[in-house]
């Protein structure tokens, strides 16, 4: 598959033919190799065009790093894998400065967050200092080593992947680390048909090897450029503050979302409602996000959560369920 056309018009800038086109065709390469989960692969794509990052989390062997291989194959751009392990280090990651015998002086050698796509795979397997090295990358777009600045490539994504914490071997993400990232998705076993196909068609190929880029790095950032366009009226802001205050609020719920979830929410739901050919936000764009993009951030309880991890997840889900409920719709005024 090659490289698509952004279809620009005559001033050059990307038009909704030229969106529409790209995006299509990003989600259909990672398609081929993701059998079943569309829902996954749009999420993934969501990210990458709301300068977000996404965090994986799910059983070994369901396709988590499968789907964060195929985005970076099915982009022109850099990309690098780090495999989280208990001996990893900071500067494994953001790199170190490097003492040169012939001009005597320091000089700094770029770790392996120095790429447009970041696989940060099983990052909860290292130490949280290691963990904590990618907070400013993935916040700011940059690292600080010895003092100096250094800016990441853009655009730049992160997509973590992680096993669920009753794994042995696995250390919990901090709040803080668990914030940077803008959604987090679970893959889920593929039916039987799907499971079925992956069998005839991996026998004898790795259909990751047939994927060539569909995308450039720069027609990445027009695409982002348009996303961030999409129209967000003022009552579907306040609908979004309405959610992360009702998180803040909730007797279910000692820690609630942060400004940077809405932040994060509205930012998302402006690629979702330009996925769906639109130039404008609707409130069902937001409560679609609401759980991917919410539900990572936010602490139980102890009577609400339960003592095992995935009953936190589905106690947390319940509750945005009835926050949702709970919480007024804006409702477009008649003309």
């Amino acid at each position: 598959m090659a490289l698509t056309d952004a279809a620009p018009d005559a001033s050059g800038a990307l038009t909704a033919e030229g969106f529409a086109r790209t995006t299509d065709a990003i989600l259909a390469s990672v398609g081929r190799v993701i059998d079943g989960k569309p829902e996954a692969v749009r999420s993934a794509l969501v990210c990458l065009l709301a300068e977000g990052h996404l965090l994986i989390e799910d059983v070994p062997g369901v396709g988590k790093t499968m789907l964060a291989r195929a985005l970076g194959a099915s982009v022109d751009a850099t990309v690098r894998r780090i495999q989280f392990t208990p001996d990893l280090l900071p500067g494994d990651v953001t790199g170190v400065s490097v003492f040169n015998p012939v001009d005597r002086e320091f000089e700094f050698k770029s770790g392996a967050i120095f790429a447009n796509i970041v696989i940060a795979d099983e990052i909860n397997r290292s130490s949280p200092k290691t963990q904590s090295a990618l907070l400013e990358a993935m916040e700011e777009g940059q690292v600080t080593v010895d003092g100096r600045t250094h800016m990441l490539p853009e655009p730049f994504l992160v997509v973590a992947t992680q096993n669920p914490l009753e794994m042995e071997g696995t250390y919990a993400l901090p709040e803080a680390q668990r914030d940077r990232f803008m959604m987090r998705i679970s893959m889920g076993y593929p039916d039987a048909q799907s499971e079925a196909l992956m069998l005839r068609q991996r026998e004898t190929a790795n259909p990751l090897d047939e994927i060539t880029p569909v995308a450039t790095a720069d027609q990445i950032t027009d695409l982002v450029a348009w996303a961030r366009a999409v129209h967000v009226s003022p009552p579907i802001e306040d609908y979004a503050v309405a959610l992360a205050h009702a998180t803040r609020t909730h007797s279910d719920l000692r820690l609630g979302a942060s400004p940077r979830a809405t932040l994060q929410l509205v930012r998302a739901a402006k690629v979702w409602a330009s996925l769906d050919g639109r130039g404008f936000v609707i409130p069902d764009d937001i409560t679609a996000l609401l759980v991917p993009v919410f539900a990572h951030r936010l602490i139980p309880t102890r009577s609400a959560g339960g003592a095992r991890a995935r009953n936190t997840a589905e106690a947390i889900a319940s509750i945005l369920e009835r926050i949702a409920a709970n919480v007024r719709v804006p409702i477009a005024a008649r003309q």
